[in-house]
């Protein structure tokens, strides 16, 4: 079923809902703007709208934003807390830190929304419902955690799933106070119990195509001053962190036997911090291997406008939106066969898959792309057309966001299968 807009209220099927007007809303986020730095301003340009933002930290002012509100980072976790609490503790911390930021705007600078965007999973959401109790409150739904995970790997074990069990606990309690939620992926939805997931919308992460967008003749130029041009024998991978869970592991594998096939292939490796203890082989050859840490966006198309191809393992739970800009700036993509990846990228039509920990079949796809670009030409484009046609931000995401929104607002979504 086409879960786009989510279900809708008997007989508002062949029309529009009557918008709610004035529209008053309240966007949180610990890290805002994050992933509202495109919907809150989209909302705020609408007639009758009013956005408010709120945030751990001061935030650049966005168009059309009335005022951004922060509040004090919550005090760390002590040591002592119980593992499995930690998560937990860490949410209601932020929960509180963020509900006396909202009490002292309500009572004394008069902030009454009546439809308060946030994250599900993080503790923002915790007590939205005691503070403002007439306002509808739509979460970001993305994280939830129930150890399924197909990656490769043993099952995981008692003490695993006991842990995940508990980490979920913040977001259930904000959930039972949410009236809908948004995901990103299927899969991700798809995650959450019934209950929860019949009041879910899976709307796909949006990406700006007119931006990222193939240029050529544009190089791509390292921290290091490295310089990189389009039929360059050099690939790469990208994650927010070098963590185990986000395929660094497997690509250095995978990378030791690409050098020893060919020996001038470069690599240039985006993410913050170091590469975990024990995941570089012995015969990884660094001096071919540019580690660049945290890239800004335009440094980072440029990347994906330039490599021969772009490497992308990752367990789930998340679809790395690195990988849908990769896409949409024209590189060939070699993922791991894992959800939600499988979502965005069909093997052999938009992109190679490859099972996430098997570095010989990694390495297979990649050099078979690096000795044949032609021969693989349709896969970027392909993949491109993907994300124009599903992901694009201001054709397809926002609209559909802002329609949630609006319905969520005035009450015309119904639970759905």
């Amino acid at each position: 079923a086409d879960r786009s807009f989510g279900a809708v209220t008997p007989g508002s099927q062949m029309q529009a809902p009557q918008p709610r007007r004035p529209l008053r809303a309240l966007f949180v986020h610990s890290r805002f703007p994050s992933r509202f730095e495109h919907l809150a301003p989209a909302l705020a340009e609408r007639v009758g709208v009013q956005v408010v933002t709120m945030g751990e930290a001061d935030a650049p002012r966005l168009p059309g934003v009335r005022q951004h509100l922060h509040y004090a980072p919550p005090r760390p976790t002590p040591d002592q807390t119980h593992t499995y609490l930690k998560p937990l503790d860490a949410a209601v911390r932020r929960g509180q830190a963020a509900a006396s930021r909202m009490i002292e705007a309500r009572d004394k600078e008069g902030l009454a929304p009546n439809i308060v965007i946030c994250p599900a999973g993080s503790g923002e959401a915790l007590y939205v419902k005691d503070i403002f109790p007439q306002a509808r409150v739509l979460q970001l739904c993305d994280g939830y955690e129930d150890g399924q995970d197909p990656a490769s790997g043993p099952a995981p074990s008692t003490d695993t799933r006991a842990r995940l069990r508990t980490r979920n606990a913040a977001q259930l309690l904000a959930l039972e106070a949410a009236d809908w939620g948004f995901a990103p992926t299927e899969w991700q939805r798809g995650r959450y119990p019934d209950w929860a997931r019949r009041r879910i919308t899976t709307i796909p992460e949006g990406i700006d195509t007119a931006r990222c967008t193939p240029r050529a003749n544009l190089p791509f130029r390292t921290p290091a001053g490295r310089e990189f041009r389009k039929g360059d024998k050099v690939i790469s991978f990208a994650a927010r962190n070098l963590e185990p869970h986000g395929g660094i592991g497997p690509f250095l594998g995978a990378l030791a036997l690409m050098q020893k096939e060919h020996p001038d292939l470069q690599a240039v490796v985006v993410g913050d911090g170091n590469i975990p203890h024990g995941a570089k082989p012995d015969s990884l050859d660094l001096s071919r291997i540019h580690l660049t840490g945290a890239l800004p966006q335009d440094s980072l198309h440029a990347l994906f406008r330039v490599t021969a191809a772009h490497i992308h393992l990752t367990e789930p739970p998340t679809l790395s939106r690195s990988v849908l800009e990769a896409m949409a700036c024209g590189a060939v993509v070699v993922a791991s066969d894992t959800p939600p990846v499988t979502e965005a990228i069909a093997h052999g039509e938009n992109g190679l898959l490859v099972p996430f920990g098997d570095t010989a079949a990694i390495a297979r796809a990649v050099l078979g792309v690096v000795a044949d670009p032609d021969g693989h030409a349709h896969l970027a484009e392909a993949g491109r057309q993907t994300i124009i046609a599903r992901h694009d931000l201001y054709g397809i995401c926002l609209p559909r966001q802002l329609e949630l929104i609006e319905r969520v607002a005035a009450g015309h979504v119904a639970e759905q299968e």
